[in-house]
């Protein structure tokens, strides 16, 4: 079991040369095709009806400009990808926002790869509810690199947050095919309820993880602090690189409304998280 393709979020900020080169890095692992989609940033819908010269000339320099900048992200994406090794891949512009152009072309991947938010960096193509679009739109995963740490690699030690929930189970099961790589998966299960997980709180998914190789270690925790620092909080001691969770919440129009543990986390991330809904 393997992801076959694999999509990023490319562009021209400082974080994007570390999110291309993990992604890369588990493009070769996977053996996946891996696939560079920029943006312009411009909702598609201005060019549906094929016609934009009525458009203010000063309007149309900077939709020139936001074009030539997500040309030149995506003519470098190939070449830098190569050199690690990547063998198949291919990169795009989406003459799109960044959520429904990357929204869209998720759904013919196994896992999305993008940046967390940076309050500090604002940009001109991503909204700021960028990672929480995809998370609850796409129908896909999400693993989501912080703006800010240094990455070399992801899920070799990843901490799999199991709470018995439907977006938990999802999750597990979408990230199989990392958890197949780990050299140790840590089940993270806080504040148990008694009625949840049997006997043995993490026992079953233990097992069910072990059917399919993967090496589990199971520990339960209490804690009286929000779940989201807690998991970053147990991350740190396990010295784990990824934690992987269910991204709770659901959409309203465009306001995005998320649970506690995912907002905390998307909000603090030190390591990169995979989240599914």
């Amino acid at each position: 079991m393997s992801y076959k393709t694999i999509l990023v979020h490319i562009d021209d900020t400082p974080r994007a040369k570390q999110r291309i080169e993990l992604a890369a890095k588990l493009a070769v692992r996977q053996e996946a095709h891996l696939v560079g989609v920029a943006v312009t940033g411009v909702s598609r819908f201005i060019y549906q009806d094929g016609n934009i010269t009525g458009i203010d000339p000063s309007l149309l320099s900077h939709l020139e400009f936001l074009r030539e900048r997500a040309d030149r992200s995506a003519a470098e994406f190939a070449p830098s990808v190569r050199n690690f090794g990547v063998n198949s891949c291919a990169s795009e512009v989406t003459q799109d926002e960044a959520d429904g152009g990357i929204g869209l072309r998720a759904r013919y991947c196994d896992l999305v790869i993008i940046g967390q938010h940076d309050p500090e960096e604002l940009s001109p193509s991503v909204m700021s509810d960028f990672p929480e679009y995809l998370i609850l739109n796409t129908g896909r995963p999400v693993l989501v690199i912080p703006y800010a740490g240094e990455f070399t690699q992801v899920g070799r030690r990843p901490l799999v947050a199991w709470d018995g929930s439907r977006s938990a189970t999802r999750a597990i099961t979408d990230a199989i095919p990392l958890l197949q790589k780990a050299d140790l998966v840590q089940l993270v299960i806080i504040n148990p309820p008694r009625d949840a997980h049997g006997e043995q709180p993490g026992a079953d998914m233990a097992l069910y993880l072990a059917r399919h190789g993967i090496k589990v270690e199971v520990s339960t925790h209490t804690s009286k602090i929000d779940i989201g620092n807690t998991l970053l909080s147990i991350a740190a001691d396990l010295d784990s690189d990824l934690i992987v969770m269910g991204g709770y919440g659901h959409s309203r129009f465009r306001e995005m409304i998320m649970g506690g543990a995912t907002r905390s986390l998307l909000e603090h991330m030190t390591i990169p998280v995979f989240f599914s809904h």
